[in-house]
């Protein structure tokens, strides 16, 4: 099993950093009611949770007045499956305890492969708000202990929204899946039009 550190821990440096100084009262009230399924569910735009005060606190401070979309990354989940990475930070608000399994981009080969031996996962504490750079691997979380989670997403506006794909797809352009989203998939994950160069084994946290 993957060793998993706390996100305060000096490896996560690479990956990101804990974001504090923001009023998440009204965005967690606006979570409580946000559904928990069995799988893991993606909305990427909620305009109960883009009206709140901390969105506009996000838009303005954090991304410099870009316009952009909040949304929820909800469900059960205890592996891997895939990594994606976009050409932005991410913001998590994560809402429950949960764990972020991360790779760095960097160790992505030449045959946009990754070896998943490679990933670090953390834990993060319900309340905390992460950044995850441009150059950091991710995907959905995980619950704790088998737990369900919830997490707020905060991207630029239009990230994750349906893309044509292209047959004739080369290169990198093999793993833009959606607008802004870049995957690579793990072959036991099933991810339909996923490049799949996830190579090693499907991380569990259970």
């Amino acid at each position: 099993m993957i060793e998993i550190k706390q996100v305060t821990d000096p490896a996560f440096r690479r990956y990101g950093k804990v974001i504090e100084g923001y009023d998440l009262t009204e965005l967690l009230k606006a979570m409580e009611n946000t559904p928990v399924p069995d799988d893991v569910v993606y909305v990427g735009s909620v305009p109960e949770l883009e009206a709140t005060d901390a969105a506009k606190a996000f838009g303005f401070r954090f991304f410099g007045e870009m316009p952009i979309q909040l949304g929820y990354c909800n469900g059960h989940n205890s592996k891997l499956n895939a990594l994606e990475y976009h050409r932005n930070s991410e913001i998590n608000v994560c809402v429950t305890d949960q764990i972020l399994i991360v790779g760095a981009l960097q160790d992505v080969k030449d045959d946009f492969t990754y070896d998943t031996s490679l990933c670090e996962a953390f834990l993060v504490k319900a309340g905390t708000v992460v950044q995850m750079y441009e150059t950091t691997l991710h995907y959905a979380p995980c619950g704790v202990n088998g737990a369900g989670f919830r997490n707020v997403v905060i991207l630029p506006k239009g990230t994750n929204e349906p893309c044509e794909p292209d047959k004739n797809a080369a290169g990198e352009d093999r793993l833009r899946t959606h607008v802004n989203k870049w995957l690579i998939g793990h072959p036991e994950a099933n991810i339909e039009g996923a490049f799949n160069g996830l190579i090693g084994e499907n991380i569990s946290v259970l």
